[in-house]
């Protein structure tokens, strides 16, 4: 079953079809971070780490840095260790401000 999203548009030559796979949903410029969930004790929340790297000024060599975020998890669904994909929504309570999108890999 391979689902895919279909967009049209018209052009002065004719219509362009282009299609998207499921997991590139639209999210309207929103920001979209994938990372590992790092707890999932709260109810309806994970805490996903999301890694990133950045070069060091005057070295020039790149290090890891991580950055902890909580997102709003609706079913529970999310497991230690998943590999998950979040996107920016509304402030939904103090640190709560990104939501989850799909979960990419289960944890084994």
């Amino acid at each position: 079953m391979d689902t895919q999203q279909t967009t049209t548009a018209d052009t002065a030559q004719g219509e362009v079809t282009t299609t998207s796979p499921p997991s590139e949903q639209p999210t309207g410029g929103k920001k979209i971070r994938q990372g590992v969930v790092v707890s999932n004790k709260m109810n309806k929340t994970i805490v996903v780490a999301v890694e990133r790297q950045v070069m060091h000024p005057l070295y020039k060599r790149y290090y890891r840095r991580t950055k902890k975020y909580m997102a709003h998890d609706e079913h529970n669904q999310c497991g230690l260790g998943d590999i998950v994909r979040i996107v920016e929504s509304r402030p939904l309570s103090r640190r709560k401000r990104w939501t989850l999108l799909e979960i990419v890999q289960r944890a084994r």
